[in-house]
């Protein structure tokens, strides 16, 4: 890969707090390697176990890049597959369903649940024809609560490894992940490089300046707001602010009081969020993937205890949209920054951007290698 400077050089300024290069951010090579070498090996959240209940239920999405289908095997077991025919490379399934096999919209090609070849039109025309060959990809997969992972590398290592103490320190919210039900799904786009948009959910230096509201509601002070990093996750966790919960204070956007006492903000590496507000019991996740080296293309869940009113429930949603809005313009020019060309490299304050050190090391390790 060709970058402005040396790999030497480069991981002595990473050490030191410098970031990667503007160009990492705008490149169409490095967002190429990144395919290779990030989202073709690592764990990445796909969909929802409660899709996949029964035999026979499958859904289609994506891990990075990679098309794929999750499927219930008539055993009852998961399974993934790469969601691209054997044949001529169209995708076999789309939204999601019960069916009894996986069957090709364009030739009629028809795989089992297990993604053996089971029916290929005019296929016994030909000669010692590879059945045996031609199966659908397979995928790693395996479930956290009601979160269903997928990894294109089938020799890594399992989730429990990436997640470290993740579902401890969740659990230590108030929220009971496996109690939660999902609520609503949102597709969206943006148009800066993945890298960008989460780099800048990995801190809350800029909170008091760019959100007004999640600092009436969250005690963003820098002696409050805690970061931490295990080796694939990162973590971020603050309390409510004393005068959000007794009414003293500024005007928030919803009532803090309930079981949950603390916000919670975790990194998957690479490319999953999980959010946990305080007040009644809550989760949201964003999965951020790339769509080229200067766009994005993701999807966000939101999901609530079963109690949880639906006016609450609302207005929650909304506080997170605000944040959410207010964070993309600050991310597109960031991304109008980097595109410039004229600051080669930024200088991170690691004692409140040490989540994004954390973050570009893992980055400069995978595209090292």
């Amino acid at each position: 890969m060709q970058t402005e400077m040396t790999t030497p050089d480069l991981a002595r300024d990473l050490a030191r707090g410098y970031t990667l290069p503007a160009d990492w951010y705008t490149d169409p090579a490095v967002a190429r390697l990144e395919r290779e070498r990030i989202f073709a090996r690592s764990w990445q959240y796909v969909g929802r176990s409660s899709q996949v209940r029964e035999p026979g239920d499958f859904f289609a999405s994506r891990a990075g890049h990679i098309p794929i289908a999750v499927v219930r095997d008539e055993e009852g077991v998961l399974r993934a597959h790469v969601n691209v025919c054997r044949h001529r490379g169209h995708e076999v399934v789309s939204g999601e369903g019960n069916r009894k096999t996986l069957q090709c919209p364009y030739h009629a090609w028809t795989y089992g649940l297990d993604g053996c070849l089971r029916n290929a039109p005019r296929a016994d025309r030909e000669p010692d024809f590879p059945w045996e060959e031609l199966t659908l990809v397979p995928l790693r997969v395996e479930a956290w609560g009601p979160l269903v992972f997928v990894n294109p590398d089938v020799d890594a290592p399992p989730l429990a490894e990436v997640l470290g103490d993740l579902p401890g320190i969740v659990a230590e919210s108030g929220v009971d992940i496996d109690a939660l039900e999902f609520h609503e799904h949102r597709d969206w786009t943006l148009d800066v490089n993945w890298k960008v948009a989460l780099e800048n959910y990995l801190e809350c230096y800029h909170c008091p300046v760019a959100h007004p509201g999640f600092s009436a509601l969250i005690d963003v002070d820098v002696d409050s707001y805690d970061y931490t990093t295990q080796p694939f996750t990162s973590s971020q966790r603050a309390p409510v602010r004393a005068a959000a919960l007794n009414g003293t204070g500024k005007a928030v956007a919803y009532d803090p009081h309930g079981e949950v006492h603390e916000a919670q903000y975790h990194l998957i590496w690479p490319n999953l969020t999980i959010n946990i507000d305080p007040g009644r019991a809550n989760m949201s996740v964003d999965v951020w993937i790339p769509d080229g080296a200067e766009s994005m293309a993701g999807f966000s869940e939101q999901f609530f205890a079963p109690d949880v009113p639906s006016d609450l429930r609302a207005e929650m949603m909304a506080f997170a949209q605000q944040v959410g809005n207010e964070d993309d313009s600050l991310v597109e020019s960031v991304q109008r920054g980097l595109r410039s060309g004229m600051v080669r490299q930024g200088r991170l304050l690691l004692g409140s951007e040490h989540l994004i050190h954390h973050f570009q090391g893992l980055v400069f390790q995978a595209l090292s290698k």
